[in-house]
């Protein structure tokens, strides 16, 4: 398994619609497990393609301290939602940023797993949460863009900041 690199905002990169999966093979077998690891090493709970630069729709989440549960999502759909709640949020391609968000309380998704093999769940608290937050990366949306652009412009100028910083230090 090979640890990818993370995308930091504001790439644009982020910003891309991320395509369907049109088999599960192999190769989407290895991106599942090379970003599992990612998330995982990071840490994280939720890691999308997008963020690593693959830009097809593929989510992995773990949500357990254990870190031994892992979900994937290929071709996500929410087919209901209900209620709303307020979440702190954090994000792999924001470090260090934490703002709340609010999102839908329960949804109910369908997907297919690691297999090709569909499937639909119920989810709620910090798990739906989660799965809203993934889905929006596929679609070229990251949670910053929920805030006012007051805050949005703060933390570009941060993660800009933090950009520079490691790019002069990975020399």
């Amino acid at each position: 398994m090979t640890t990818l690199t993370i995308l930091n905002y504001p790439d644009p990169r982020l910003h891309t619609v991320a395509k369907p999966v049109q088999e599960v093979n192999n190769a989407i077998r290895k991106l599942i497990d090379d970003m599992a690891e990612t998330m995982y090493a990071a840490p994280g709970i939720g890691l999308a393609a997008t963020q690593v630069n693959q830009h097809v729709q593929l989510i992995v989440i773990d949500i357990t301290k254990e870190q031994n549960d892992l979900l994937v999502l290929i071709n996500p759909v929410i087919v209901a939602k209900s209620g709303q709640q307020e979440y702190e949020e954090g994000c792999l391609s924001v470090p260090g940023i934490y703002e709340t968000v609010t999102r839908a309380e329960k949804i109910t998704v369908e997907a297919l797993d690691k297999h090709g093999k569909k499937f639909k769940m119920d989810a709620e608290g910090l798990l739906a949460v989660c799965i809203q937050h993934e889905m929006d990366h596929l679609l070229g949306k990251v949670f910053v863009e929920y805030l006012s652009p007051l805050k949005r412009n703060r933390i570009k100028t941060k993660m800009l900041k933090h950009n520079r910083e490691i790019a002069r230090n990975s020399y």
